[in-house]
Order: C-alpha cells, then sequence, then structure tokens
C-alpha cells in the first residue's frame, strides 16, 4: 500500500491526457507508415481523410478515442478517404521501431535515432 500526498497516481495519470497522436497506414508498396503528431507542436497537424468523395470519408473522429477497425476481415480498407486504416491516442512518447533481430519495439520517453 502507498500512501500519497495530493492527487493518487490513478487520478495524475488520468489527468495527462492524450497529447500524442500514432497513426497507422499501409502504403501502395506494402510498406507500413506510422506518424506521431504531438498536440503541443504548433507545427504538428493530424489528417484523417485524404481528398476523395465525401460519402468515402471516415467521420467517426474523436479525439483521445483509440480506431482499429480501417481494414475488413478480407483486408481491404473500410473507408477510401480514411488516412490511417488504426489509430490511438496516449500521453506518453512513444518512440517505435524494428531491432537488429526484426522485433517491433516500443520505446517509452526515451529517443531512438532513426538515422537518415
Amino acid at each position: 500500500m502507498a500512501n500519497y500526498i495530493g492527487q493518487d497516481a490513478e487520478g495524475f495519470f488520468n489527468g495527462m491526457g492524450e497529447r500524442y497522436f500514432y497513426g497507422l497506414r499501409k502504403q501502395e508498396d506494402g510498406s507500413i507508415y506510422l506518424a506521431v503528431v504531438d498536440q503541443m507542436n504548433p507545427d504538428d497537424q493530424i489528417t484523417i481523410n485524404v481528398p476523395g468523395e465525401v460519402a468515402e470519408n471516415y467521420d467517426g473522429f474523436d479525439f483521445g478515442q483509440d480506431f482499429f477497425e480501417g481494414r475488413d476481415v478480407n483486408h481491404e480498407k473500410v473507408f477510401a478517404n480514411l488516412k490511417y486504416e488504426q489509430y490511438r491516442w496516449d500521453y506518453q512518447k512513444i518512440n517505435y521501431y524494428i531491432n537488429d533481430d526484426g522485433i517491433l519495439v516500443a520505446r517509452l520517453n526515451q529517443p531512438y535515432d532513426y538515422g537518415a
């Protein structure tokens, strides 16, 4: 059991909010692209839909709500204009990379040099 002065740990972490947006999409060449948007950076922005027919837009975007249903069971896009087929929010800075063994690694609050 821990003793707290002021706000407890759950209240502290719940109050941090979702600062970072992580958007994942499959490129035309089959590679995976991950976008990281820091809401505290005035130069970062989130684009949910690419230009196209309005009927093919995804209109369920809600700040702070994760979304993982951008592809159906046959791996086809559900919304043609949706830029990120999966996205999530987090209060922590997460640096994703693939290590030398081919394993996807998530590094929390620690920088990672992706190279040029």
